[in-house]
């Protein structure tokens, strides 16, 4: 099992410097973090400590992080995107995670879903060939995201098939499913392959492992007996000093 720690959140409390949250995920025995905005933060100090700590980045977010449901946006996104496959490459991380932006209310779902898939199609065409993917986030509307087009797993699934684009798949994020009432046997299904990176956190809270009523050992445990190999993100808000909460993650999650 692969952690990633997500630093906008885990080590925050203990320092405000990014660079400095690198060599703490360190300390605490962890192989890789993750962020989101690379847009806002100094790379060049990022990219000294993950070589220095010979530690992963996982994922960061593909910008502009603007509507993918509105066609109007997509020659802005595309053009951000070739700049966030230049950052990913310069600091190794294999995943631009892409959010599909809230519904609009001027047009059609159907007209949406048809933007997303030819935005992410002529997306996957730039990545040929980078060594990086895309995975569009599914999010829930019932308590963080309200108004978000994309709630539903089995729809990014389909989204993303659709793309037809080996490149394009998602990010399944435990949390935001369980708040769906999603069972993560039934919208993964057999699409395992199109799973790129995984988030958790417990429910309610968005905290720890451990903090709350989600069955995240049972739903890992199946997402790994069915293939998954790549990096588990800590998204969540330490209730705890960040390193010790670290420690009771793993202890939850390999009981």
């Amino acid at each position: 099992m692969k952690l990633s720690a997500c630093i906008e959140w885990l080590y925050a409390p203990e320092t405000a410097n990014f660079a400095d949250r690198i060599w703490l995920a360190r300390q605490s025995g962890l192989a890789a973090v993750e962020f989101w905005r690379w847009t806002d933060k100094d790379l060049d100090s990022i990219d000294l400590a993950l070589q220095a700590t010979e530690m992963e980045l996982s994922s960061i977010v593909a910008e502009p992080m603007i509507s993918l449901t509105d066609i109007r946006n997509q020659s802005i996104f595309l053009e951000g995107l070739r700049r966030s496959i230049a950052t990913a490459r310069r600091l190794g991380a294999p995943v631009l995670i892409a959010q599909a932006g809230d519904e609009l209310s001027d047009v059609s779902r159907h007209d949406q879903k048809k933007a997303l898939v030819e935005t992410l199609n002529l997306a996957g065409e730039m990545l040929k060939g980078s060594g990086v993917r895309i995975g569009l986030e599914p999010l829930n509307t019932l308590i963080d995201h309200p108004g978000y087009f994309l709630p539903s797993t089995v729809e990014a699934l389909e989204i993303a098939a659709a793309t037809g684009r080996p490149e394009i798949g998602i990010v399944y994020d435990i949390y935001h499913s369980a708040v769906m009432g999603e069972e993560t046997e039934v919208v993964i299904g057999g699409n395992i392959d199109r799973v790129f990176h995984i988030h958790i956190a417990d429910h309610p809270g968005r905290n720890e492992p451990g903090t709350g009523g989600i069955d995240l050992k049972k739903r890992l445990d199946w997402l790994l007996a069915r293939g998954y190999s790549g990096f588990i993100g800590l998204e969540y808000r330490p209730v705890a000093p960040t390193s010790k909460s670290v420690d009771a993650c793993r202890r939850v999650l390999s009981q």
